[in-house]
């Protein structure tokens, strides 16, 4: 790449003061340790319970897997650098962080895309549902989630970094962002990575007209179901699904295509908080208290666990279950 002579970059963190970033620090804490509470409990009920084999919860489990690795590739390095009070981050951290990021941003899309396809053949399709999303199905939409979301970072990354940098390597950000990162280019060298965020949006669009799609057919299909306790049934399972749709889209909308200033605002940074952290952390909370049946596994595993681990009844009272 052009850039192995600069040695790394600064992140700022949101404050300069250090009992304020202390604050953020505690913050950015108690949302990580939510996020790996609510994702390791939905994978290891997911896991053990056996009565949650379908597809459905197949794909939650990786889901919830993705979230773990998301909110880990920025959290930790920011909280870590907090304590030590250094905003330092070499260039092989920064290369590793953004490509990290952009993969499971990526693949974050393409899994709630083929989830979106499940509930559809589930819902509309249900007597072909066995056949049509039969584990080889499901292990390859895995697979071409992670494949597509891999091509995606790899992209980006290269991008991003075959860029010549100018001027103080200053990051305003808590992690290593690539709209950040490209502010700091000689001239028009970011060209590349434009072109690569053109085309990843258009995909990220056309998986999006796809969820619509899916979930207008759904919807329609529910409403004209005359058991009450059939469309309840549905809903439950359908609408958890499209509220975490809406909250990364919508987190992650704003986070690339608001204004970007070259002296951030609390605006910026609360749609900072909201795109890599939010998501992760609440995913789970979504799922447990919309879901009946996760809700009830949830609750065995842990009436299972404080038998043994008393400390496990605080995590039935946080997720009120």
């Amino acid at each position: 790449m052009a850039n192995l002579n600069i040695s790394g970059f600064i992140l700022m963190g949101f404050s300069a003061n250090p009992e304020l970033e202390m604050l953020y620090t505690s913050l950015f804490l108690v949302f990580y340790l939510l996020a790996l509470t609510g994702n390791i409990l939905i994978i290891t009920t997911t896991s053990v319970d056996e009565s949650l084999n379908s597809p459905m919860y197949f794909f939650l489990k990786h889901l919830s897997f993705l979230d773990l690795c998301y909110i880990s590739v920025t959290v930790p390095k920011y909280i870590y650098n907090s304590f030590m009070q250094s905003g330092n981050i070499s260039l092989g951290e920064c290369i590793v962080q953004c490509f990290a990021f952009a993969v499971c941003g990526s693949v974050e899309m393409a899994m709630l895309t083929v989830m979106s396809y499940d509930r559809y053949v589930a819902i509309c399709l249900p007597l072909h549902y066995d056949i049509i999303m039969d584990v080889r199905t499901c292990v390859h939409g895995v697979i071409s989630a992670w494949v597509s979301g891999v091509i995606s970072g790899v992209m980006h990354t290269a991008a991003t970094f075959s860029i010549r940098f100018c001027g103080p390597k200053i990051i305003h950000q808590f992690f290593c962002n690539i709209p950040q990162i490209l502010k700091l280019s000689c001239s028009n060298d970011y060209l590349a990575e434009v072109g690569v965020t053109v085309f990843m949006v258009l995909l990220s669009f056309l998986c999006f007209i796809f969820i619509i799609f899916s979930y207008v057919h759904i919807f329609a299909s529910v409403l004209r179901r005359p058991s009450v306790e059939g469309r309840a049934k549905a809903f439950s399972t359908c609408l958890p699904h499209l509220v975490v749709v809406i909250l990364f889209m919508s987190t992650g909308a704003f986070e690339y295509f608001k204004p970007h200033s070259y002296s951030p605002t609390a605006l910026d940074m609360f749609l900072t908080l909201m795109y890599p952290v939010i998501p992760p952390t609440f995913n789970p909370m979504i799922y447990s208290l919309r879901n009946k049946a996760i809700k009830s596994a949830v609750k065995k595993v842990l009436q299972r666990r404080t038998e043994a681990f008393p400390i496990c009844s605080v995590f039935k009272e946080k997720f009120n279950i």
